[in-house]
């Protein structure tokens, strides 16, 4: 087993040094292209194809003028049920010379009667001299868990996992079903201190109720202990409901172009949450949390020829917040991170992220279509088995396509396949990943 994990980790390093070394030949390609003039190649997006094939002209808009983009979501899947709802983003500016804005959400419920509302929100005011951002969330839910660190569970994924948008689609006899509620609202409030440079403060509640532990048995004889029951309860943590109440501090600098689409620029922001007993925690924590995201041209001709990175690092006092508060996959804003596993697939009191994305144009004239090839990286400890950070690394890789929808915003339509340890998932969304 351990050197199936070398091997698996090997094999994800050689995918994402064949992707930078492949990025100076596709660009040399691409470069020797003959470019056409603007007026004879337009830039298009998918309306404008659209009004071409009815015969109408195309819709002029103001570069300031927002972008509201809806789209409907249907699934099914073993853990969910048959699942609808709608899902979309509207982009917009204050003023012509102030950054985009985003709001984004949806909305979904399923034949086992879960509910899920999501809205988050990267605002900035005029002038840019003021910037929100905010994570809102209520679910009725269920979710697997695996366990602490990234080499749990220790048993391994007997059976390959699958999933839809970060939800599981199957099951396998070492995962941990949980049913809960979750209530979120995580809003931050920036000021600019600096150009493009902010320091502000936050609010951050978490709270999961009704927790139903589906494989949890406690019967003398026939007892099964789970690892949410058995954290739980070292720790002295209420095993069917908990929340932590945070204030936060937060230092951002953003140098992007554009926060849709990037092409040239870089974020870098540094947070702490600090929950207390006045904010209502039983116990006080400290949460520490870095992100980095860059964003590198690599053809002059099409700034939309790119090479991204995004790192992230997040660090909790152990035993200071309840097991599904913990640093997970996939629980960022975007809900996006560790493509290839599901949802809270990883999960630690210190936990590490790493990726590198590929942006290439499809299209030689209008820019309609894109494609990108990414490779992923993740680690967590676990200090009940002496697990350092570093010391377990799941990788993943994936490719996807991209639809313009809306050439002012910059806004795509992605659809991505990608590939983890005995794990795929499928993801379709509005807008980029980071």
């Amino acid at each position: 087993m351990k050197l199936d994990r070398e091997l698996y980790t090997i094999t994800g390093l050689k995918i994402c040094l064949i992707v930078l070394l492949l990025s100076p030949l596709v660009v040399s390609a691409q470069d020797s292209l003959v470019v056409q003039p603007a007026t004879l190649c337009p830039e298009r997006d998918l309306s404008d194809v659209i009004r071409s094939a009815l015969n109408k002209p195309p819709k002029i808009k103001s570069e300031d003028a927002g972008s509201l983009i809806l789209l409907p979501i249907i699934g099914s899947n073993p853990a969910i049920g048959f699942m609808v709802g709608v899902g979309g983003q509207y982009a917009f500016k204050m003023t012509e010379d102030t950054h985009y804005s985003l709001i984004a959400g949806s909305l979904q419920y399923t034949t086992k009667n879960q509910f899920l509302f999501l809205l988050k929100n990267n605002i900035y005011t005029r002038d840019n001299r003021i910037f929100f951002s905010g994570d809102w969330r209520f679910l009725i839910y269920s979710q697997s868990t695996y366990g602490l660190g990234t080499t749990a569970p220790e048993g391994g994924i007997l059976d390959y996992q699958f999933s839809l948008a970060g939800a599981e689609t199957s099951h396998d006899s070492l995962t941990q079903p949980m049913n809960f509620n979750l209530a979120r609202l995580h809003q931050y409030i920036g000021f600019e201190i600096a150009e493009n440079i902010y320091l502000g403060l936050g609010y951050n509640f978490d709270s999961y109720f009704k927790i139903v532990d589906k494989k949890l048995k406690l019967d003398p004889g026939d007892s099964l202990i789970t690892s949410h029951y058995a954290y739980s309860t070292y720790y002295g943590f209420d095993t069917e409901k908990y929340f932590n109440s945070a204030f936060s501090v937060k230092f951002v600098i953003d140098k992007r172009d554009n926060m849709i689409q990037a092409y040239k620029g870089y974020y870098f922001s540094l947070n702490w949450q600090g929950g207390f007993k006045f904010t209502g925690n039983d116990r006080r924590s400290n949460l520490y949390q870095i992100e980095w995201r860059s964003y590198h041209g690599l053809s002059k001709r099409n700034p939309s020829h790119l090479i991204s990175f995004w790192l992230m690092g997040n660090f909790a006092e152990e035993g200071t917040l309840p097991y599904m508060i913990l640093p997970a996959t996939a629980y960022d804003q975007t809900g996006r991170s560790a493509r290839g596993y599901t949802q809270g697939r990883f999960r630690g009191n210190n936990m590490a992220y790493g990726e590198v994305e590929y942006r290439f144009p499809i299209s030689q004239c209008g820019g309609l279509f894109g494609g990108v090839l990414f490779a992923n990286a993740t680690t967590a400890n676990n200090p009940f088995l002496s697990l350092s950070l570093f010391e377990s690394i799941k990788p993943a890789y994936g490719f996807g396509l991209r639809v313009k929808m809306d050439k002012n915003s910059r806004t795509n339509l992605a659809v991505d396949l990608a590939f983890g340890h005995q794990s795929m998932g499928f993801y379709l969304a509005v807008s980029e990943t980071f």
